[in-house]
């Protein structure tokens, strides 16, 4: 996936759950820095990281990815 479209998806999850990046960044175990950059596009997030993401956002990895099939 285009790295910039990461970033948007867990970005824009993250503002529906009404989660400041800061807070986030604190439940997730990544700086606010790290956390910055892959919402910008600009790093990748590995897999372990998209898996705790979408775990405290609530959500499945697939979600994430824009690959439900619901």
């Amino acid at each position: 996936m285009e790295n910039n479209r990461w970033g948007r998806r867990i970005r824009a999850f993250r503002k529906l759950k009404a989660m400041k990046q800061l807070d986030f960044a604190k439940q997730i175990g990544m700086s606010t820095s790290i956390l910055g950059q892959i919402e910008r596009g600009t790093r990748v997030p590995t897999q372990q990281q998209l898996d705790t993401m979408a775990s405290v956002l609530n959500i499945e990895v697939e979600e994430l990815m824009g690959e439900t099939n619901s």
